[in-house]
């Protein structure tokens, strides 16, 4: 069955420009023009990924993904007109999955769109994938074998230790934050997000990755961690 898009955005003609071209790629397609709206129209219909624009009047974007992740863990491309970096930043931070920034092509919307559906997720309705290889530069994660080779010599982590550098790497160019990474990985049992960057030293200490010149993980000045975005 083909998956379910939710498009929120305030500007009719790209709305309705967006649906065409999803449509004819046999997307079932919703529409919201406000952020309250589409919250609640994804609240209730449970789209598997939602288009959502940054400036939207009432509920920015950022705030409705924000809420969003609290019931849902649909896939969220973001749209916005402005070129900050900081934009992004606080899009991914929040739970975004891709941004894109505004005039895009049609073309390239779908094509992202495509290769998001494609990637994992543990809760949502897209049928998942068998577990995941990620390559970073010299760097194997093998999430089925709970495996990571680093030029070809293999690499012993803590389960804690492999479980932050597979969501990192499942995720390259992706932000995320120490709570997000807490709340992933250790769930309810630890509430000091330190212990995640002592867990990103050891883990950077084991992969011999210099943090001034990081090839596996990245760190985001004032909000968190990223993988880079060499290698797939």
């Amino acid at each position: 069955m083909a998956a379910t898009i939710l498009v929120i955005d305030d500007e009719a003609n790209l709305v309705e420009l967006v649906r065409g071209y999803l449509e004819r790629e046999g997307f079932t397609v919703l529409t919201a023009c406000d952020g309250a709206t589409g919250l609640a129209m994804a609240r209730d219909r449970q789209p598997e990924l939602l288009v959502l624009d940054v400036m939207l009047p009432g509920l920015d974007g950022v705030e409705v993904c924000r809420r969003l992740r609290q019931f849902s863990d649909a896939y969220v491309l973001m749209l916005t007109a402005r070129t900050e970096e900081i934009d992004k930043l606080i899009g991914l931070a929040v739970g975004a999955d891709d941004y894109l920034t505004k005039p895009f092509s049609p073309r390239e919307l779908v094509a992202r769109i495509k290769a998001i559906l494609r990637r994992p997720r543990g809760t949502g309705t897209v049928d998942p994938e068998p577990a995941q290889v990620h390559r970073l530069d010299d760097l194997v994660v093998d999430e089925g074998r709970y495996e990571v080779w680093r030029a070809g010599v293999p690499v012993s982590l803590t389960a804690r230790e492999f479980q932050l550098l597979a969501t990192l790497a499942a995720h390259p160019g992706g932000v995320f934050t120490r709570a997000r990474l807490l709340e992933r990985i250790w769930g309810d049992e630890y509430y000091d997000d330190h212990v995640v960057d002592v867990h990103v030293a050891n883990l950077r200490k084991k992969l011999k990755d210099d943090p001034l010149h990081p090839r596996y993980v990245e760190t985001v000045r004032g909000v968190g961690y990223r993988a880079p975005t060499h290698g797939t």
